[in-house]
């Protein structure tokens, strides 16, 4: 089975600072991977790397068989034109921290307009899935609202069913929940906890150590841009076997 998500060797710098230093892994189809380690460890890095929002330096990212950002012809890699890596970034929806959503836009607009401008959709089509979606997420009465109008975890969940309306393949969440307030966290925690269940491949950087021991089927801890421990994250977070990630979770646990 091809992995939905395979790194190998990836290195990213900026400047003279190397986010970065050779990360191996791979996720599989409808698995949810789980990124924890403290800020500035590089989990968000990777994370935009997937998606070609930062280039990589050195290394191989592939997304379903497929390399990220370039072409490869013999020995050499070519990059891939904007436009190229638009079309294959379609495939790959991603939540960030801060929603990002059009603030001049309602709730049901924000999630039709990258179908409508992306993919050339009818608006009738492209209103129907948005309002399946919104419905999906708890938020079919909120639909005419703007996102001034919604709070954090509103806005958040609209942010993913946004994402969600160019019928990804994959999954990016970046710190999902750690912009709201507690008692917030869990309306989002549990639109992700449906889609795992509905097998979306996902790749999750989060703080929330319930969610990746509950829903996670891998786990892999980061810290000073390499990969110190990874397995099955009940087992990682029960039993840590090295002492950097024993040290982290004392912290958070």
């Amino acid at each position: 089975m091809t992995a939905m998500v395979k790194a190998e060797g990836v290195h990213k710098s900026f400047g003279a600072a190397h986010i970065l230093k050779g990360i191996d892994l791979e996720v599989a189809p409808r698995e949810v991977f789980c990124l924890i380690g403290p800020s500035g460890s590089g989990k968000s890095t990777f994370l935009r790397c997937i998606n070609h929002l930062e280039q990589i330096n050195a290394g191989r990212l592939y997304v379903d068989g497929e390399l990220v950002g370039y072409r490869q012809r013999g020995e050499k890699l070519y990059e891939l034109k904007d436009s190229e890596v638009a079309v294959k970034r379609r495939d790959i929806g991603m939540v960030f921290q801060r929603f990002n959503l059009f603030p001049h836009m309602t709730a049901i607009e924000n999630v039709m307009e990258a179908p409508i401008q992306v993919r050339g959709e009818a608006k009738a089509v492209a209103r129907a899935r948005a309002d399946r979606l919104l419905d999906r997420v708890g938020l079919s009465d909120k639909a005419g609202n703007y996102p001034a109008q919604l709070s954090g975890g509103q806005q958040q969940r609209v942010a993913i069913a946004r994402a969600l309306a160019m019928e990804p393949k994959l999954m990016l969440f970046d710190e999902p929940t750690s912009a709201l307030d507690p008692e917030l966290v869990g309306d989002v925690l549990d639109v992700m906890r449906d889609l795992a269940a509905d097998g979306m491949t996902m790749i999750v950087v989060t703080h929330e150590m319930g969610f990746a021991r509950e829903v996670g089927d891998a786990l892999v801890f980061m810290d000073d841009g390499v990969v110190v421990e990874a397995g099955h994250p009940r087992d990682v977070l029960a039993n840590p076997r090295h002492e950097r990630t024993q040290s982290f979770l004392s912290k958070v646990l």
